[in-house]
């Protein structure tokens, strides 16, 4: 009884609106006039995908539900069913903003009518079955943010914040397969991942791609269903490739194996001017090499020669400073690679210089033998400038020799210095003491601080 009742009130619907029309009359006529939803159905639009790609088409469910119940919904700015919609908010995700529905559905061949702020409906205007109507959102190229509403007499509803195209791109992975070609070169595989906020991958978008070195296949290519793009890198040196989607990048290098596997490591610890730095320079074991050639980076080289395992080399640099070293291999077939490193050289620091005496105890005018003993020295010693003090029988005197003969004609303690001088590097000065005595004395050798 109820469904007849239901039934009737629609037919009473449509009759009133013939009636308002004057088409009481005219059967036809008043056949072809649409049946619209009535006061309190609720709309609802349900998305089958969060994302829509470009030039495709997306199918959305629309359901229309009599007696519903409206509500202010906690997102969007929509009404559904004549109600009144909240304060506005930017939802993040696709957002219907229709009021839950608690009814029947609408009598079938209700006429529901849409439009969309992007792209085009197919149907634009649909007639329900069982209170539902599947339409199409089909799209062309223009990218942005959607919104879609159904409505149908005085109710409606809304899909807002659909991401259309490249609207939906948070973030580019970007990938090289290999990422190591070989030493001449070659061609690697370049996949642009695109990602929504979700992590899920964005179809039918464009990436454009380039790199600083090499050709590319293409300078942009289209997310397939999984959001990946591909190039192909075509390239005989190291090269960065960059991807692009709507502002939104990523970069990948691309390198290339060594063909001499030359590379050369400086030493550990510190080292000052004038002090021996080694180096160890290093080949492939494959390679067959036929000369190396180490650049100081203070203008000097040496030629290592043909070597074929791990090989030390030694430099002593004069002055302090940061220095690029370069080790240039040249194989068999004349084909030559570098490798650098660098080194900071401290500046050179004296020499420790300590004098002792032959005999501790000497008595006036007695001869005896002073040596001094340097350690520290960073080069060889060029000389040594002695001066025996007060009363000495021998003046200061500078010789090659790290001892000298000494006597004194007074008893007392003596002070002896000497200045020992480098080849390279600054001269480090000792000093010692000796107690003249008449029949018996004392000396003290005494190391310089």
């Amino acid at each position: 009884m109820l469904a007849r009742f239901r039934h009737r009130s629609r037919v009473g619907r449509a009759l009133a609106a013939c009636l308002a029309l004057g088409l009481i009359a005219f059967t036809p006529a008043c056949d072809k006039v649409p049946l619209m939803a009535p006061s309190g159905t609720v709309i609802t639009l349900f998305a089958t995908s969060t994302n829509v790609p470009l030039n495709s088409e997306t199918e959305f469910i629309v359901t229309a539900i009599e007696n519903g119940t409206t509500s202010t919904p906690s997102t969007g700015g929509g009404t559904g069913g004549g109600g009144t919609g909240g304060t506005p908010t930017t939802p993040t995700s696709p957002t219907s903003t229709s009021s839950t529905g608690a009814g029947t559905p609408v009598q079938n061949g209700t006429l529901i009518t849409f439009t969309t702020t992007i792209g085009r409906i197919e149907p634009s205007e649909a007639r329900t079955t069982n209170g539902q109507v599947r339409v199409k959102l089909i799209t062309s190229s223009q990218s942005g943010t959607a919104t879609i509403t159904a409505f149908s007499g005085g109710a409606s509803g809304k899909l807002e914040n659909l991401k259309i195209g490249t609207a939906a791109v948070e973030r580019v992975l970007l990938s090289a397969t290999p990422q190591t070609l070989g030493a001449s070169g070659g061609n690697a595989e370049i996949q642009a991942r695109v990602e929504d906020t979700s992590g899920a991958g964005v179809p039918g978008v464009s990436v454009t791609f380039t790199a600083d070195v090499g050709t590319l296949s293409a300078g942009s290519a289209t997310t397939d269903s999984s959001g990946v793009a591909k190039v192909t890198l075509n390239t005989t040196a190291k090269s960065t490739i960059t991807a692009n989607v709507a502002g939104k990048t990523a970069t990948v290098a691309v390198a290339l194996n060594p063909r001499t596997g030359i590379a050369i490591t400086p030493p550990t610890g510190s080292i000052a001017a004038g002090q021996s730095a080694t180096f160890t320079v290093n080949v492939s074991a494959t390679a067959n090499i036929r000369n190396v050639v180490v650049s100081w980076g203070d203008g000097r080289t040496q030629n290592v020669g043909a070597i074929s395992t791990s090989t030390p080399v030694t430099h002593i640099y004069s002055e302090p400073g940061t220095y690029t070293v370069t080790a240039t291999a040249t194989d068999a077939s004349g084909f030559s690679e570098p490798a650098i490193t660098t080194i900071v050289v401290l500046p050179a620091q004296p020499p420790s210089v300590t004098v002792t005496s032959s005999n501790s105890t000497p008595t006036i005018n007695e001869t005896v033998i002073l040596r001094a003993t340097v350690s520290g020295n960073t080069s060889s010693i060029l000389s040594y400038s002695w001066n025996f003090g007060a009363d000495s029988n021998q003046p200061p005197i500078t010789i090659t020799s790290n001892q000298a003969p000494a006597s004194w004609n007074q008893q007392g303690t003596k002070v002896i210095t000497v200045t020992v001088t480098q080849a390279s590097g600054p001269s480090g000065d000792g000093f010692g003491t000796v107690t003249v005595r008449s029949t018996t004395g004392t000396i003290k050798g005494i190391k310089q601080p």
